[in-house]
């Protein structure tokens, strides 16, 4: 593991849910993003949003319903419209290639929590566990994902304190709620990592 930054490596494969969309320019560089719908073993859909820069796009083009396999990591920032989730999550595609099999999805993390743990449990009585992970990037920025935690693993993470390292895997997975707004009850997706396994770090 580097150490001027944290381990942020991800892998999808699916199917792509829309054409790309323009999303930013940075540093003259134009950015896309579109709909990777994954399914879960369950037979489940997530919808992840994926950022792709022109370039990528022009040697891979994007067709609504064609199989893809994207690499990359996930990254957050502050939505400061007001529109919308405060955190937004996305898929930030280092390649882009077309794909045919299983659907996949697969995340690897290390960083440091940056909130006190928060155990609950379902309306069923299954205990979660909710984290806020900070990962670092290189040149001094971070990127804050929420994580959940389900069952024995989640009583455990309850123990974690703020400034705890850890090393995590698990899977990029989205959510429908709906949130109250001046009377108002619109649907919302929320974006969260799935742990599947966590364990002590050194950074």
């Amino acid at each position: 593991m580097e150490t001027s930054w944290n381990r942020n490596q991800a892998a999808l494969r699916g199917r792509a849910g829309g054409q790309p969309r323009f999303s930013h320019t940075n540093h003259g560089m134009t950015y896309l993003t579109f709909p990777l719908e994954v399914a879960r073993l369950s037979g489940a859909m997530d919808t992840l949003n994926v950022v792709v820069s022109e370039d990528m796009l022009s040697a891979c083009p994007v067709e609504p319903g064609g199989e893809y396999q994207v690499t990359g990591e996930v990254r957050s920032f502050n939505n400061r419209s007001g529109v919308g989730s405060r955190l937004v999550i996305t898929f930030f595609a280092r390649t882009l290639a077309p794909a045919q099999g299983e659907h996949a999805n697969q995340l690897e993390l290390t960083g440091v929590l940056c909130k006190e743990p928060v155990v609950r449990r379902t309306p069923l009585g299954r205990e979660i566990c909710d984290l806020l992970l900070a990962v670092n990037r290189r040149y001094g920025r971070a990127d804050y994902l929420p994580c959940i935690v389900w069952g024995s693993l989640a009583r455990s993470c309850g123990q974690l304190e703020v400034g705890d390292a850890v090393h995590m895997t698990g899977r990029l997975q989205s959510r429908k709620y709906h949130k109250l707004e001046e009377g108002r009850e619109t649907e919302r997706t929320a974006y969260e990592v799935s742990v599947m396994s966590l364990e002590p770090a050194e950074i």
